[in-house]
C-alpha cells in the first residue's frame, strides 16, 4: 500500500470546503474512482490479451490479480516513448 500526502494552499482548503462537506473524504474519493476506472481498462485490456494468447490456458477470476500481474507500462514510461514530430523545414 502507498499513501500519498499534498499540500494545498489556504485558498485551495477553503474551496475545497465551499464544494465538499468532507475535503478529505472527497479528495480520497476522487483518487480510488480514478483508480478504480484505470484498474478496470488494464484488467479489460490484459483480459483481451490473455483470451488471445493461445500459450494463456487459464485467466485468474480476482481482477485485483490480473491487474497485479499485467506487464504494461506506466503513464510516465508511454509518454517517454512517444516520437517526437520532425519539424518540417521551411
Amino acid at each position: 500500500m502507498v499513501d500519498y500526502t499534498i499540500t494545498i494552499t489556504d485558498a485551495e482548503q477553503k474551496a475545497l470546503a465551499y464544494i465538499a462537506v468532507d475535503p478529505q473524504e472527497w479528495i480520497t474519493n476522487l483518487v480510488k474512482a480514478r483508480a478504480a476506472a484505470g484498474i478496470q481498462e488494464i484488467y479489460d485490456l490484459e483480459v483481451a490479451r490473455m483470451m488471445n494468447d493461445p500459450s494463456v490456458e487459464s485467466i485468474p477470476a480476482n481482477k485485483e490479480t490480473v491487474v497485479l500481474q499485467a506487464n504494461i507500462q506506466s503513464a510516465a514510461e508511454r509518454a517517454n516513448n512517444i516520437p517526437m514530430p520532425t519539424p518540417n523545414p521551411v
